[in-house]
């Protein structure tokens, strides 16, 4: 039961730690599925968008953490 909770806690601190890591990956897919949906866009472009995007919050959140203001 303790490796249950320790991973509950561990899946838990990876959105608690950087809410806004979470925040703009999860406004990122909304916006690209609203693309796909709405404006007819190709699902692959849609796909190569979310990698991009991804790709560009992860370094943003990154370097923010580097630079000591990644939690706040």
């Amino acid at each position: 039961m303790k490796i249950v909770r320790l991973v509950l806690k561990e899946l838990v601190g990876m959105f608690v730690d950087d809410g806004s890591l979470a925040l703009l990956a999860l406004l990122l897919i909304a916006l690209v599925a609203g693309a796909v949906k709405l404006l007819a866009l190709p699902p692959v472009a849609g796909g190569v968008l979310i990698l991009i995007g991804c790709l560009a919050i992860l370094w943003e959140s990154t370097r923010r953490g580097a630079r000591g203001g990644g939690k706040g």
